[in-house]
């Protein structure tokens, strides 16, 4: 969410979150004419924009509303006016920009949970004011210069064989216990299913329940069925779906992290003997499995796949499956129109959050299906606005206890990054600048 197009990085050197290393984090441009540039159009772009950004003088520009504090203006201008997104992230994070006056000087733990997501709901919201009117925040001639400026994603994080595998250790091996920290019982780390009038904090687990048993419908998941996952989280699908249907179930991860973990909520649950975790790319496993099930799933894998690689994700499961077997799929998506201009880009999420990742579109998905597969979408599910509770509730749970994220080894630099994570995702959704959809495919 730049405002300005490009997204130059000063280093491809990885952040290694878990171990508090932050390469060029603190590594500020000395350009002033970029600063210069960068404060200009900033102050025009938030001219009529409801949102306030306040300096530590008591200048004040925007039109009121939700308030970003620039404690640092010098350094915050030229961050955005090089590095763009990157360069706005990378400012909360070191607190050059904060919300609610959550300072850096005080750790992180010295502050109660309520101050701090009262300080990152504000946060959500300016950053949601920034989604709804991303289209007009970059002016026409700077947007027609994105492709020429932004960075490209390091050849290190394509999602081959071995890249893949890196991408996923980057994430989701942070640590069981942190993700155990935030998400509910069953550790589903995906947009909840909420039905109307249901309290975002008291039903969480009964809304990840529910979308687990709308993507195993629509993969039409019964007694007889051999069920392949394809990312297998914390294997609550997994397990629902043994406990529940009786399948037997075959689920992929490339997490080490993961596995481990769900070996053991899967033995607990005593349903060994129905479902098998591999450690193993879906790609591998098509190769060696070729129509040998009845149904696969993948929720909220396929962001992590990466454009280069669709055919082949699809492709795969067209062969994994059965003539009459059935795909159940969720997917967060953006506009079509989106995806054509950020294709190519290297954005904050993706250095610090998700490397390889890339969100489909629906027109994408349908394309795909249709060069590469039989396949055909054939029932769909809209859940994206269901992810903006989803989000809040898992960044209100995250702040539940800081003294205990920082006892699992993670540092100020780390809670303020999940935290604009968190908000920066929520926002998103909120915008409707992003969506989830489940979607049932088969073969017409």
């Amino acid at each position: 969410m730049s405002l300005l197009a490009p997204t130059r990085t000063r280093t491809q050197v990885s952040p290694q979150p878990s171990a508090g290393v932050w390469p060029g984090l603190h590594d500020v441009s000395k350009s002033p004419i970029h600063a210069a540039i960068a404060k200009r159009l900033t102050r025009a772009a938030v001219k009529h924009l409801p949102i306030t950004m306040q300096f530590p003088d008591g200048t004040r520009w925007g039109a009121g509303g939700p308030v970003l504090q620039i404690v640092k203006p010098t350094s915050f201008f030229r961050r955005l006016g090089t590095e763009g997104l990157i360069g706005f992230g990378e400012a909360w994070m070191t607190g050059e920009i904060t919300t609610g006056g959550f300072d850096v000087s005080r750790p992180a733990a010295g502050y109660t949970a309520r101050e701090v997501n009262s300080a990152t709901d504000e946060l959500a919201a300016v950053l949601t004011v920034m989604a709804k009117r991303m289209s007009v925040l970059i002016p026409g001639p700077l947007q027609k210069l994105r492709r020429a400026w932004q960075s490209r994603t390091p050849e290190e994080e394509e999602n081959t064989l071995t890249g893949s595998k890196e991408n996923i250790h980057r994430h989701y091996d942070l640590s069981n216990d942190l993700f155990a920290h935030f998400l509910d019982e069953t550790m589903m780390y995906s947009s909840a299913w909420y039905e109307f009038g249901e309290d975002p904090a008291a039903d969480l687990t009964k809304a990840q329940i529910r979308k687990i048993d709308g993507i195993l419908d629509l993969a039409r998941v019964k007694p007889d069925t051999h069920l392949l996952e394809i990312g297998s989280g914390w294997g609550a699908l997994a397990i629902r779906a043994a406990a529940q249907r009786g399948v037997r179930v075959t689920t992929l991860t490339l997490s080490e992290e993961q596995k481990a973990l769900a070996d053991r909520r899967i033995e607990a649950a005593g349903l060994s003997h129905l479902i098998e975790v591999r450690l193993e790319d879906y790609r591998a496993h098509a190769a060696t499995h070729v129509g040998q099930y009845d149904a696969v799933v993948s929720v909220e894998m396929i962001e992590a796949v990466g454009e280069k690689y669709w055919p082949d994700y699809f492709a795969s499961i067209d062969r994994l499956l059965v003539p009459g077997g059935r795909l159940g799929l969720q997917a967060i998506t953006m506009g079509h129109d989106r995806l054509l201009e950020t294709r190519n880009g290297y954005t904050w999420v993706h250095k610090y959050v998700f490397p390889g990742g890339i969100l489909p579109s629906l027109k994408a998905i349908d394309d795909v299906l249709a060069a590469s597969t039989s396949m055909r979408v054939q029932e769909s599910r809209r859940l994206g606005l269901s992810y903006v509770p989803t989000l809040e509730q898992w960044r209100h749970r995250f702040n539940s206890d800081l003294t205990k994220v920082a006892e699992l080894g993670f540092d100020d630099t780390f809670v303020r990054m999940w935290n604009f994570y968190l908000a920066y995702s929520q926002a998103g959704f909120d915008a409707e600048y992003l969506d989830d959809w489940q979607l049932g495919i088969g073969r017409p």
